[in-house]
């Protein structure tokens, strides 16, 4: 299930993990959003729960930084059973 910020009016999903991710590639958003073909903005968005990607930018995201859609949103891996 998708977790949403708390407090967020619009009910947009936070990418916990995200930032998480960038920040320990050492890359800053303006390189992640050219080489995605997006806007710094954007980015900045989906880091801060101000818009939420879509599935095919989630796919793309798990897929650019190799981790998977579970860390992108929570900031950590999926634990199964």
């Amino acid at each position: 299930m998708l977790q949403y910020c708390q407090g967020n009016k619009g009910g947009f999903m936070k990418l916990i993990g995200l930032k998480n991710i960038r920040k320990q590639k050492k890359y800053n958003q303006l390189k992640v959003a050219m080489d995605l073909s997006i806007s710094r903005e954007a980015l900045s968005h989906y880091e801060n729960g101000k818009r939420s990607p879509d599935v095919d930018m989630l796919i793309t995201l798990s897929k650019y930084f190799n981790v998977s859609i579970d860390y992108l949103i929570t900031g950590e891996e999926f634990k199964g059973k």
